[in-house]
């Protein structure tokens, strides 16, 4: 296996990652009560602290964020306190962590929290929730400019209560059609105020977003996760392709620590990209680039060699394999990944 994928990688003066392996983001819908995350949870992060950076699962801001069930949070004391658990764990094994910083947006439900969801517009996802198939979709509230900056502002508490627990720093969810994301996709942006309409109107609350958690906690420890290409709670839309190009453009005027592509399988392709959405984020943003979506070991090194991307995203092999980067250096088989294995924490 490509040496390259071994070596050490600078995000910035600030962290350096001992390879370029990231274990994804990876929901398990694992935590204790009141959303605490558990001492099992703190082991399994625990076991796989050589990777070259983990990001821990999604990880939700606020109670109207959640979406599925026994997420945690990071919004309370006894959320911080049982983060901190894990960051000491994922330490004292040389590793280094981010958090991902969740709000789902219309795609929450009031069960969890007893509240309305609240969405950049008043438009409902069709369906039942994950996990939970007896609920269906609410229709969620359009935010108010006012609930806006409330919103804004608990990303900069949850990202300063993530560096409170002990994280090397945070990963803004701007995915997967989510809340950040709603609000960049015509789907779901219906607005006819500075948040709606236009390409730079409709980047504002992601660029707010971003630029208050740099002011937080410095643009080296704030990452990003975007998805070019709709293809999870939200439907495509051609005009989207513009609203991406100036959102990048505008990036590449921030030091992130890294831009992350969300996608579950790059083998996907969008028209209106052009292609593949690793390749038109490759192709625009200057800084580090985190693909994901399927990657194994072999694409990963082809990806690096050619420089395609500069950090690889595995998920679901680390799930399986909690020695994934030891038995990838050793070229050793993998273990199959096995939709069991969500049911317990290894």
């Amino acid at each position: 296996m490509s040496s390259k994928l071994f070596e050490s990688y600078s995000l910035n003066s600030t962290l350096t990652l001992a390879n370029r392996f990231a274990m994804a983001p990876l929901t398990r819908c694992m935590a204790g009560p009141d959303l605490v995350p558990t001492e099992a949870m703190a082991d399994y992060y625990a076991r796989r602290a050589d990777a070259g950076l983990i990001i821990s699962e999604a990880t939700i801001i606020r109670a109207d964020a959640q979406g599925y069930p026994n997420t945690p949070g990071i919004f309370t004391d006894a959320q911080i306190e049982g983060w901190k658990t894990v960051t000491e764990k994922v330490h004292a094994r040389g590793g280094k962590i981010f958090m991902q910083l969740w709000h789902v947006g219309r795609v929450a439900h009031s069960y969890f929290s007893g509240l309305q969801p609240v969405a950049p517009s008043a438009v409902k996802h069709e369906g039942t929730l994950p996990r939970m198939r007896d609920l269906s979709y609410e229709m969620p509230k359009a935010l108010s400019t006012e609930e806006i900056r409330e919103v804004v502002a608990d990303y900069v508490t949850a990202a300063k209560n993530a560096m409170a627990a002990g994280f090397d720093g945070v990963e803004i969810h701007g995915a997967n059609g989510y809340l950040i994301d709603q609000f960049l996709h015509f789907d779901t942006n219906k607005r006819n105020d500075e948040y709606g309409k236009t390409s730079e109107n409709m980047s504002r609350f992601c660029l707010e977003v971003v630029d208050a958690v740099i002011a937080a906690v410095g643009a080296d420890r704030t990452a990003l996760r975007i998805t070019p290409g709709a293809y999870a709670h939200i439907e495509p839309d051609a005009r989207d392709r513009d609203v991406f190009d100036y959102l990048i453009e505008e990036l590449n005027q921030r030091d992130l620590a890294y831009l992350h592509l969300g996608i579950f399988d790059d083998s996907l392709t969008f028209e209106h990209l052009g292609g593949r959405s690793s390749t038109y984020i490759r192709e625009r943003y200057k800084g580090t680039f985190m693909s994901v979506g399927g990657l194994t070991p072999e694409t990963a090194e082809q990806g690096i060699s050619e420089d395609a991307f500069d950090l690889a995203a595995i998920g679901r092999p680390f799930i399986a394999n909690p020695d994934f980067i030891t038995r990838v250096r050793n070229q050793e088989p993998l273990v199959e990944y096995d939709a069991a294995m969500l049911a317990e924490l290894v």
